[in-house]
Formats: structure tokens, sequence, C-alpha cells
């Protein structure tokens, strides 16, 4: 580009009418790598052990394809630090109109009736519609994708799927790698007849983990095989999912109760004349038998209950964490005022406000309101908070009881 403009800047056409040598498209925005991907060996693909007449999206990929983040030219001050995750895939148009209804109460920046800001840091932003997510997936039968979008009420995408018998609409979270054209299914209601009959009227665990155990499947968690990566995850059963449900978030079956349920049993029949089993023994060991023990992604271990739903994969748009908004105007257009540092209050503001320089009056860190956050004021026993009267004990009994004279 510099070239061309090198070579015609000492060029002085004489006739204006004659057409100017192109020049080279100019790129607005780019797309970077932060992460050195390694080469990857040559692996025959999934899918051709796959049937092609199933009906079942391809098995969930666990190898990571690196950051690709895209940046754009700073023809303006407010993106020269724009940072945005390439998902090309999500779809340009609007929300199914039916499947969403308007967010109520969007523009009152955080307060109440009467007028009083109740919920700080409220304010602005634009309209929304919430999207109304399908979180139980109770409706059988397969489900094709029609399109993966963007939802503003959450950091990860959603998928608009249409059953393939009855037609219906509707939304739900879509898994990282979900693609238009994809056939997912749920099992929340029971497995069907054509599976049942594959395997011969008898469940084998391995041929239904192998049948079932796919990315964006809905099963219950007895369902899912140990190790498998889920997300959607349901605290109770017959409710949806509330666990995992945020951008690139995921939770692994560590291990199922029946499995130990049964060695324990075994070993206690024939331990039954030596020791018999007390009523809290064998309470703990049903309610092992019920739950399922489950790593979070935060690394908390969980039992849940074994008929609650889960979904196959990772939750969708894993690269979230990486955005830059670029400028505070961002901000506000989601519905996010400024947040001011006490210390930068007058007196009147902030407890800490006030004062010649950086200074918080010799205070203890307080809220807005006047009470203590630090310190171990949350984790302090309340007799031990705020006492009025404080004993001294004499100097020098102390050091007789510990042995110093």
């Amino acid at each position: 580009m510099l070239q061309t403009r090198m070579a015609l800047r000492g060029i002085r056409l004489p006739f204006r009418c004659l057409p100017s040598v192109p020049s080279p498209v100019r790129g607005y925005s780019t797309i970077i790598n932060e992460l050195e991907t390694k080469p990857k060996p040559i692996e025959t693909p999934i899918n051709s052990f796959i049937d092609p007449n199933t009906s079942f999206a391809p098995p969930p990929t666990r190898a990571s394809a690196g950051v690709n983040l895209r940046t754009y030219t700073p023809r303006t001050p407010g993106v020269r630090h724009l940072r945005r995750p390439v998902n090309d895939h999500l779809y340009k148009g609007r929300p199914v109109h039916k499947l969403t209804f308007p967010k109520r109460g969007h523009a009152k920046g955080g307060r109440n009736n009467s007028g009083r800001v109740t919920v700080r840091h409220h304010g602005g932003g634009a309209k929304r519609r919430i999207r109304t997510i399908d979180f139980l997936r109770m409706a059988p039968g397969p489900h094709t994708v029609e399109r993966i979008e963007y939802d503003p009420g959450r950091s990860a995408h959603i998928a608009l799927t249409a059953s393939k018998e009855t037609g219906k609409l509707s939304y739900i979270l879509a898994a990282d790698g979900m693609r238009a054209g994809d056939v997912v299914q749920s099992y929340m209601s029971g497995i069907p007849e054509d599976l049942w009959q594959s395997m011969g009227g008898t469940v084998d665990p391995g041929v239904l983990a192998a049948r079932t155990a796919w990315r964006g499947n809905c099963l219950p968690l007895h369902m899912i095989p140990v190790g498998t990566l889920i997300f959607n995850l349901g605290l109770r059963p017959g409710k949806g999912g509330q666990l995992c449900r945020s951008a690139g978030t995921h939770a692994t079956v560590v291990a199922k109760g029946s499995d130990s349920r049964q060695q324990t049993v075994q070993e206690v029949q024939m331990e039954a004349e030596k020791k018999p089993m007390t009523a809290r023994e064998r309470q703990k060991h049903e309610h092992q038998a019920q739950h399922i023990t489950v790593r979070l992604s935060s690394g908390e271990i969980r039992l849940i209950h074994k008929d609650c739903c889960a979904t196959i994969g990772i939750t969708s748009n894993p690269n979230y964490h990486y955005t830059q908004l670029g400028k505070a105007g961002r901000s506000r257009w989601r519905n996010v005022r400024p947040t001011v540092r006490g210390l930068a209050m007058n007196a009147m503001d902030h407890p800490h406000g006030g004062g010649r320089g950086k200074s918080k009056g010799n205070v203890d860190p307080k809220s807005p309101w006047g009470i203590p956050t630090k310190s171990g004021y949350k984790t302090r026993p309340k007799w031990k908070i705020n006492k009025a009267v404080v004993h001294a004990r004499p100097r020098n009994q102390g050091k007789r009881r510990r042995g110093y004279n």
C-alpha cells in the first residue's frame, strides 16, 4: 500500500479523465490468535464410525483451538482497545417474537415506585426482550438446530430448535461447537422405543452411553457416564437447569452412588452375621445410591439427585471473558452506571469521603451506610462485634501465666 502511493506521488497525469490506479482494500477489523496452537496429529474423524443415516449430533470435542479475538482499526478512540471473540456463526436477524417478552422496569435506573434508588449503578441501557429458554427440555424426540443466536440477557449463546415430529420452536442453551443443522434430543421423558429395541430390550450401559451421551443432548444424571463434561445442571428433579449456565462453564461427573451402593450391599451381606448395619448407616447408603457426585467449575464437589437434568458438553461462547468493551459508553449501553470510590466522595456522601489528599479520615473500612466491611466483621461471632465495654487484662498477669517470670 505504501509503495503504490510513493510511486504515484511523483507522477503527474496529463489528463484528469484517466482512470486512477485501484488501491488495495483496507480492512477495518482483524482476527488475532492469542494462544499458540500446536500442530495436531492426523486423527480419524469420529463421524466416519457413525452411520450416516443416524439422527444425532457429533460427540463433544475437547481439543482447544486457541483464542480468536477480533480487533479493530483505531479510527476512533472508542475502538482502539475493543476486543471481541469471533462468533461469525451467530444469526444476524431478530429473535422469534412469540418466544420473547419485553423486559419491564428496565429504564427506571434502579429506582422503586417512590423514586428512591434501591439498586445502585443501574441506569440507561438499550431496550431488551427476554428470551424464553427451555431449561428442562421435557419434549421427547429429535430436534433440529435452526440457528445460533445472541442473547442480551446472558453471556452464553442460545439455539433455536424445531421438533421433527411437531415442528414446535423453542430456545435452548447452546453447547460449545453446536451449529445450525445439528440434531439434538432429550431423554428426560424416558428412553425411546427404537433405542430399547436396538439394545435387545435390556439396558446396556455401553450402548446406551454411545447412543445418548452426545453434545447438546439432555439426559438424567444417572444416564451420563463418569468423566463426562456437562452444563445446565439441575438441582431438583422435575426442575430446569440452574448450575453451569454461564459462558464457558461446565461440570464433571465424578462418581455414581449406584456402583458403590452395590459393592456395599455385597460386603454387608457377607458381614451381616458379624456386624449388622445400623439405621444411620443404612440411611447414608440409601442417600448415596440416590445421588451422584459432580465437580463444578469452581472445584466444589456436590451431591445431586440422579433424576436431575444435565446437558452434555460445555456452555457456548467460552472466550467471553477475553472481551474488552473499549470505552465507558458500552457499559452504559448495558445498563451499567459508573462506580465511584468512597475515598473520592465528599464527607456527606460516604464515610471515607472528605479530608485533604487520599485519606479516609482515620476510620475503619465501612460501606456507604456505615456498616464495617473488613477486619473480620463478617466472620467473627456476633457476641464479639461492637462490644461496648472491653475489659483490659493487667499487663503482668499474662506474662506470669505464660511463664515469663
